[in-house]
Protein backbone atom coordinates (compact mmCIF):
# COMPACT_ATOMS: atom_id res chain seq x y z
CA UNK A 1 0.00 0.00 0.00
CA UNK A 2 1.24 3.88 -0.72
CA UNK A 3 2.71 5.30 2.14
CA UNK A 4 0.80 8.18 1.42
CA UNK A 5 -2.22 6.81 1.36
CA UNK A 6 -1.76 4.88 4.85
CA UNK A 7 -0.46 7.90 6.15
CA UNK A 8 -3.55 9.62 5.29
CA UNK A 9 -5.95 6.89 6.44
CA UNK A 10 -4.31 6.70 9.62
CA UNK A 11 -5.18 10.41 10.17
CA UNK A 12 -8.79 10.48 9.11
CA UNK A 13 -8.82 7.58 11.90
CA UNK A 14 -7.06 9.76 14.25
CA UNK A 15 -10.22 13.15 13.86
CA UNK A 16 -12.52 10.61 14.08
CA UNK A 17 -11.37 9.08 17.15
CA UNK A 18 -11.30 12.81 18.46
CA UNK A 19 -14.43 13.53 17.30
CA UNK A 20 -16.01 10.66 19.46
CA UNK A 21 -14.02 11.58 21.79
CA UNK A 22 -15.19 15.28 22.05
CA UNK A 23 -18.71 14.51 21.59
CA UNK A 24 -21.65 17.26 21.28
CA UNK A 25 -20.64 20.52 19.83
CA UNK A 26 -22.65 22.46 22.48
CA UNK A 27 -21.48 25.73 21.17
CA UNK A 28 -23.15 24.75 17.82
CA UNK A 29 -26.29 23.45 19.90
CA UNK A 30 -26.68 27.12 21.44
CA UNK A 31 -26.03 28.50 18.31
CA UNK A 32 -23.04 31.02 20.48
CA UNK A 33 -19.06 31.32 19.29
CA UNK A 34 -17.02 29.27 21.38
CA UNK A 35 -16.18 32.96 23.08
CA UNK A 36 -19.62 34.15 24.13
CA UNK A 37 -20.05 35.90 26.99
CA UNK A 38 -22.12 33.99 30.21
CA UNK A 39 -25.18 37.00 29.68
CA UNK A 40 -25.12 35.70 25.44
CA UNK A 41 -25.40 31.94 26.53
CA UNK A 42 -28.00 32.68 29.00
CA UNK A 43 -30.12 34.91 26.40
CA UNK A 44 -29.55 32.04 23.37
CA UNK A 45 -30.66 29.21 25.71
CA UNK A 46 -33.55 30.89 26.94
CA UNK A 47 -34.63 32.33 22.91
CA UNK A 48 -33.83 28.40 21.61
CA UNK A 49 -35.55 26.70 24.43
CA UNK A 50 -38.95 28.70 24.13
CA UNK A 51 -38.73 27.67 20.27
CA UNK A 52 -37.57 23.99 20.88
CA UNK A 53 -39.53 23.15 24.30
CA UNK A 54 -41.85 19.66 23.05
CA UNK A 55 -45.18 21.67 24.54
CA UNK A 56 -44.71 24.03 20.90
CA UNK A 57 -43.28 21.08 19.31
CA UNK A 58 -46.17 18.44 19.47
CA UNK A 59 -45.75 17.14 15.97
CA UNK A 60 -42.42 16.70 16.10
CA UNK A 61 -41.15 12.87 17.46
CA UNK A 62 -37.82 14.40 18.64
CA UNK A 63 -38.90 17.33 19.87
CA UNK A 64 -37.59 15.80 23.41
CA UNK A 65 -34.59 14.50 22.61
CA UNK A 66 -34.06 17.96 21.07
CA UNK A 67 -34.53 20.02 23.89
CA UNK A 68 -32.64 17.90 26.61
CA UNK A 69 -29.67 18.17 24.07
CA UNK A 70 -30.10 21.74 24.54
CA UNK A 71 -30.44 21.82 28.49
CA UNK A 72 -27.62 19.78 28.54
CA UNK A 73 -25.23 22.09 26.29
CA UNK A 74 -26.69 24.97 28.31
CA UNK A 75 -25.62 23.01 31.91
CA UNK A 76 -22.26 23.31 31.08
CA UNK A 77 -21.62 26.09 29.18
CA UNK A 78 -23.42 28.28 31.69
CA UNK A 79 -21.36 26.73 34.30
CA UNK A 80 -17.81 28.09 34.76
CA UNK A 81 -16.55 24.94 35.71
CA UNK A 82 -18.23 22.61 33.33
CA UNK A 83 -17.16 25.03 30.74
CA UNK A 84 -13.49 24.79 31.29
CA UNK A 85 -13.23 21.16 31.98
CA UNK A 86 -15.51 20.76 28.15
CA UNK A 87 -13.07 23.46 26.38
CA UNK A 88 -10.34 21.31 27.17
CA UNK A 89 -11.40 17.46 26.96
CA UNK A 90 -14.85 17.58 25.28
CA UNK A 91 -18.29 16.04 26.60
CA UNK A 92 -15.87 13.01 27.70
CA UNK A 93 -14.04 14.96 30.40
CA UNK A 94 -17.17 15.76 32.14
CA UNK A 95 -18.64 12.09 32.56
CA UNK A 96 -18.60 12.27 35.96
CA UNK A 97 -20.73 15.21 36.79
CA UNK A 98 -22.99 15.59 34.18
CA UNK A 99 -27.17 15.19 34.74
CA UNK A 100 -27.31 13.36 31.62
CA UNK A 101 -30.01 15.88 30.02
CA UNK A 102 -33.08 14.01 30.64
CA UNK A 103 -33.91 14.66 34.42
CA UNK A 104 -32.54 18.42 34.96
CA UNK A 105 -34.32 21.36 33.25
CA UNK A 106 -32.33 24.28 33.99
CA UNK A 107 -34.37 26.09 32.41
CA UNK A 108 -36.82 25.66 35.39
CA UNK A 109 -33.94 26.54 38.22
CA UNK A 110 -32.97 29.75 36.06
CA UNK A 111 -35.49 31.14 34.87
CA UNK A 112 -38.36 30.08 36.76
CA UNK A 113 -40.91 26.79 36.05
CA UNK A 114 -42.01 28.73 32.59
CA UNK A 115 -43.04 25.02 30.55
CA UNK A 116 -45.01 24.34 34.01
CA UNK A 117 -47.51 27.61 32.44
CA UNK A 118 -48.83 27.64 28.42
CA UNK A 119 -48.15 30.28 26.58
CA UNK A 120 -50.67 32.24 27.57
CA UNK A 121 -49.26 32.35 31.24
CA UNK A 122 -52.24 29.87 32.67
CA UNK A 123 -51.04 26.84 34.66
CA UNK A 124 -51.42 23.39 32.59
CA UNK A 125 -53.81 21.29 33.93
CA UNK A 126 -52.96 17.18 35.09
CA UNK A 127 -50.90 17.99 38.37
CA UNK A 128 -52.56 16.17 41.53
CA UNK A 129 -54.45 18.45 43.54
CA UNK A 130 -52.60 19.31 46.91
CA UNK A 131 -52.24 22.13 49.76
CA UNK A 132 -50.03 25.07 48.90
CA UNK A 133 -49.11 28.08 50.18
CA UNK A 134 -49.94 31.49 49.00
CA UNK A 135 -49.39 32.84 45.48
CA UNK A 136 -48.68 36.23 44.61
CA UNK A 137 -47.92 38.85 41.68
CA UNK A 138 -45.09 41.01 42.16
CA UNK A 139 -44.81 43.78 39.55
CA UNK A 140 -40.99 44.43 37.98
CA UNK A 141 -40.78 48.02 36.86
CA UNK A 142 -38.30 47.94 33.72
CA UNK A 143 -36.70 50.37 31.88
CA UNK A 144 -37.58 51.23 28.20
CA UNK A 145 -33.86 50.96 27.53
CA UNK A 146 -33.97 47.32 28.91
CA UNK A 147 -36.91 46.72 26.77
CA UNK A 148 -35.05 47.88 23.97
CA UNK A 149 -31.83 46.08 24.41
CA UNK A 150 -32.73 42.98 27.20
CA UNK A 151 -31.23 42.78 30.19
CA UNK A 152 -30.58 40.29 32.69
CA UNK A 153 -32.13 41.07 36.40
CA UNK A 154 -31.12 39.28 39.63
CA UNK A 155 -33.93 40.02 42.61
CA UNK A 156 -33.25 38.26 45.80
CA UNK A 157 -35.92 36.33 48.09
CA UNK A 158 -36.35 36.47 51.55
CA UNK A 159 -37.89 33.15 51.96
CA UNK A 160 -39.08 31.51 55.00
CA UNK A 161 -38.70 27.23 54.15
CA UNK A 162 -38.92 24.34 56.37
CA UNK A 163 -36.04 22.96 58.35
CA UNK A 164 -36.48 19.67 60.42
CA UNK A 165 -36.55 20.45 64.53
CA UNK A 166 -37.00 18.23 67.95
CA UNK A 167 -40.08 16.87 69.31
CA UNK A 168 -43.73 16.06 66.50
CA UNK A 169 -46.48 17.67 65.19
CA UNK A 170 -50.32 16.27 63.90
CA UNK A 171 -50.01 16.85 59.83
CA UNK A 172 -52.07 15.38 57.04
CA UNK A 173 -55.13 15.88 59.23
CA UNK A 174 -58.44 14.69 57.88
CA UNK A 175 -62.31 13.45 57.77
CA UNK A 176 -62.51 9.74 58.31
CA UNK A 177 -65.94 8.00 58.83
CA UNK A 178 -66.18 5.94 62.31
CA UNK A 179 -68.94 3.37 62.69
CA UNK A 180 -70.71 2.40 65.55
CA UNK A 181 -73.29 -0.53 66.63
CA UNK A 182 -75.95 1.39 69.00
CA UNK A 183 -78.28 -1.82 68.98
CA UNK A 184 -79.46 -4.44 67.84
CA UNK A 185 -79.65 -4.14 64.15
CA UNK A 186 -78.74 -0.31 64.67
CA UNK A 187 -75.22 1.33 63.54
CA UNK A 188 -74.42 4.70 63.84
CA UNK A 189 -71.93 6.88 61.51
CA UNK A 190 -70.22 9.93 62.28
CA UNK A 191 -67.18 11.95 61.37
CA UNK A 192 -64.37 12.17 63.16
CA UNK A 193 -60.83 13.89 62.68
CA UNK A 194 -57.92 12.17 62.26
CA UNK A 195 -54.02 13.73 62.51
CA UNK A 196 -50.95 11.90 61.64
CA UNK A 197 -47.86 12.10 63.83
CA UNK A 198 -45.19 13.40 62.09
CA UNK A 199 -41.60 14.80 62.67
CA UNK A 200 -41.67 18.36 63.63
CA UNK A 201 -40.45 21.48 61.56
CA UNK A 202 -40.21 25.45 61.83
CA UNK A 203 -39.60 27.80 59.43
CA UNK A 204 -36.08 29.38 58.82
CA UNK A 205 -35.50 32.48 56.69
CA UNK A 206 -33.08 31.69 53.51
CA UNK A 207 -31.94 34.43 50.88
CA UNK A 208 -32.35 33.03 47.17
CA UNK A 209 -31.74 34.82 44.21
CA UNK A 210 -34.12 34.36 41.78
CA UNK A 211 -32.21 35.20 37.74
CA UNK A 212 -34.70 36.33 35.24
CA UNK A 213 -34.02 37.73 31.11
CA UNK A 214 -35.80 41.37 30.29
CA UNK A 215 -36.39 40.06 26.70
CA UNK A 216 -36.04 42.72 24.05
CA UNK A 217 -39.33 43.89 22.70
CA UNK A 218 -41.37 42.85 25.64
CA UNK A 219 -45.13 43.65 26.32
CA UNK A 220 -46.38 45.13 29.32
CA UNK A 221 -47.88 42.93 31.75
CA UNK A 222 -45.73 39.88 30.69
CA UNK A 223 -45.34 37.46 33.69
CA UNK A 224 -42.81 35.21 34.23
CA UNK A 225 -43.81 32.54 36.74
CA UNK A 226 -41.24 30.99 39.75
CA UNK A 227 -43.12 27.87 41.23
CA UNK A 228 -42.59 26.96 44.42
CA UNK A 229 -40.84 30.34 45.49
CA UNK A 230 -44.20 31.88 47.52
CA UNK A 231 -45.47 31.41 50.76
CA UNK A 232 -44.62 28.07 52.13
CA UNK A 233 -47.58 25.47 54.11
CA UNK A 234 -46.28 23.64 56.89
CA UNK A 235 -48.12 20.62 55.41
CA UNK A 236 -47.98 21.07 51.71
CA UNK A 237 -46.17 22.93 49.20
CA UNK A 238 -44.99 26.43 48.94
CA UNK A 239 -46.99 28.75 46.49
CA UNK A 240 -46.09 30.52 43.46
CA UNK A 241 -44.58 34.18 42.93
CA UNK A 242 -45.19 35.53 39.34
CA UNK A 243 -43.25 38.61 38.37
CA UNK A 244 -45.18 41.31 36.10
CA UNK A 245 -43.16 43.14 33.35
CA UNK A 246 -44.05 47.19 34.09
CA UNK A 247 -42.44 49.48 31.91
CA UNK A 248 -41.85 52.72 33.22
CA UNK A 249 -42.48 55.94 31.66
CA UNK A 250 -39.30 57.62 29.72
CA UNK A 251 -38.58 61.02 29.25
CA UNK A 252 -37.93 61.27 25.58
CA UNK A 253 -39.65 58.01 23.64
CA UNK A 254 -43.56 56.67 24.05
CA UNK A 255 -43.88 53.07 22.88
CA UNK A 256 -46.95 52.04 20.50
CA UNK A 257 -46.68 48.51 20.43
CA UNK A 258 -42.87 48.20 18.36
CA UNK A 259 -42.94 52.05 17.42
CA UNK A 260 -41.10 54.46 19.44
CA UNK A 261 -42.26 58.11 18.85
CA UNK A 262 -40.49 61.18 20.00
CA UNK A 263 -41.26 64.98 19.80
CA UNK A 264 -38.82 67.70 18.92
CA UNK A 265 -38.97 71.41 18.95
CA UNK A 266 -37.15 73.48 16.35
CA UNK A 267 -36.55 77.24 16.08
CA UNK A 268 -38.70 79.45 12.94
CA UNK A 269 -35.40 79.00 11.17
CA UNK A 270 -34.48 75.66 11.35
CA UNK A 271 -37.94 75.34 10.16
CA UNK A 272 -37.97 77.36 7.29
CA UNK A 273 -34.16 76.99 6.23
CA UNK A 274 -33.60 73.28 6.86
CA UNK A 275 -31.10 71.75 10.00
CA UNK A 276 -29.28 68.80 10.77
CA UNK A 277 -29.09 67.12 14.20
CA UNK A 278 -28.62 64.27 16.04
CA UNK A 279 -30.85 61.94 18.57
CA UNK A 280 -29.68 59.97 21.14
CA UNK A 281 -31.28 56.39 21.17
CA UNK A 282 -31.77 54.01 23.90
CA UNK A 283 -28.85 52.14 23.39
CA UNK A 284 -26.97 55.52 23.06
CA UNK A 285 -26.20 55.61 19.47
CA UNK A 286 -27.10 58.77 17.58
CA UNK A 287 -29.83 58.85 14.98
CA UNK A 288 -28.86 60.94 12.16
CA UNK A 289 -31.55 63.84 10.55
CA UNK A 290 -31.49 65.93 7.91
CA UNK A 291 -34.30 68.19 6.91
CA UNK A 292 -33.65 70.44 3.57
CA UNK A 293 -37.20 71.17 2.88
CA UNK A 294 -39.90 73.61 5.19
CA UNK A 295 -40.96 71.68 8.24
CA UNK A 296 -44.17 73.16 9.79
CA UNK A 297 -45.67 72.34 13.05
CA UNK A 298 -46.99 69.02 13.40
CA UNK A 299 -44.67 67.27 10.78
CA UNK A 300 -43.57 63.93 10.99
CA UNK A 301 -40.76 61.94 9.73
CA UNK A 302 -40.31 57.90 10.22
CA UNK A 303 -36.66 56.25 10.77
CA UNK A 304 -37.66 52.90 9.67
CA UNK A 305 -36.16 49.70 11.51
CA UNK A 306 -35.40 52.59 14.73
CA UNK A 307 -37.95 51.14 16.64
CA UNK A 308 -37.96 48.39 18.97
CA UNK A 309 -37.44 44.67 18.22
CA UNK A 310 -40.08 42.13 18.08
CA UNK A 311 -39.82 39.82 20.74
CA UNK A 312 -40.73 36.48 18.71
CA UNK A 313 -38.60 37.96 16.10
CA UNK A 314 -35.33 39.78 16.84
CA UNK A 315 -34.40 40.14 12.57
CA UNK A 316 -38.38 42.55 12.65
CA UNK A 317 -37.98 46.17 14.11
CA UNK A 318 -40.65 48.88 14.79
CA UNK A 319 -40.02 52.46 13.47
CA UNK A 320 -38.84 55.30 14.95
CA UNK A 321 -41.58 58.62 14.60
CA UNK A 322 -40.53 62.11 15.25
CA UNK A 323 -43.08 64.98 15.20
CA UNK A 324 -41.74 68.19 15.25
CA UNK A 325 -42.91 71.54 17.10
CA UNK A 326 -41.68 75.30 15.69
CA UNK A 327 -40.75 77.48 18.74
CA UNK A 328 -42.40 80.95 16.89
CA UNK A 329 -40.15 84.04 18.31
CA UNK A 330 -41.88 86.20 20.34
CA UNK A 331 -42.02 89.87 20.55
CA UNK A 332 -43.05 92.37 17.64
CA UNK A 333 -41.50 92.74 14.01
CA UNK A 334 -40.72 95.85 12.31
CA UNK A 335 -43.62 96.90 9.51
CA UNK A 336 -39.49 96.50 7.62
CA UNK A 337 -39.13 93.02 8.92
CA UNK A 338 -43.08 92.43 8.23
CA UNK A 339 -42.88 93.95 4.29
CA UNK A 340 -39.58 91.66 4.23
CA UNK A 341 -41.20 88.27 5.12
CA UNK A 342 -43.97 89.02 3.03
CA UNK A 343 -41.50 89.01 -0.23
CA UNK A 344 -39.98 85.96 0.72
CA UNK A 345 -42.78 83.81 1.44
CA UNK A 346 -44.85 85.41 -1.13
CA UNK A 347 -48.05 84.09 0.02
CA UNK A 348 -51.68 85.74 0.38
CA UNK A 349 -53.43 86.18 3.76
CA UNK A 350 -55.42 83.04 4.24
CA UNK A 351 -57.84 81.83 7.57
CA UNK A 352 -59.88 78.61 7.19
CA UNK A 353 -61.90 77.47 9.71
CA UNK A 354 -62.72 73.39 9.82
CA UNK A 355 -63.30 70.71 12.07
CA UNK A 356 -60.15 69.39 11.99
CA UNK A 357 -61.64 66.22 13.93
CA UNK A 358 -62.71 65.20 10.44
CA UNK A 359 -59.67 65.78 8.93
CA UNK A 360 -60.65 68.75 6.57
Amino acid sequence: MDLKILVLRSLLLFVFVLQVLAGRDFYKILQVSKDATTKQIKSAYRKLAKQMHPDKNPDDPTATEKFQELALAYEVLADKNKRSKYDKFGEEGLKDEMSGGGSHDPFSSFFGDFFSFNFNGEQQQGHRDVIKGDSFVIPLEVTLEEIYSGNFVEIVRNKPVTKPTSGTRQCNCRNEMKTTQVGPGRIQMTQQRVCDECPNVKFVNEEKVLEMEIEPGMEEGVEYPFVGEGEPDIDGEPGDIRFQIKILKHPIFERNVLDLYTNVTISLTDALLGFSMNITHLDGKQVHIERKQVTWPGARIKKKGEGLPSNENYNLRGNLIITFDVDFPRGELTTEEKEGIKKILKQKSKQKVYNGLQGF
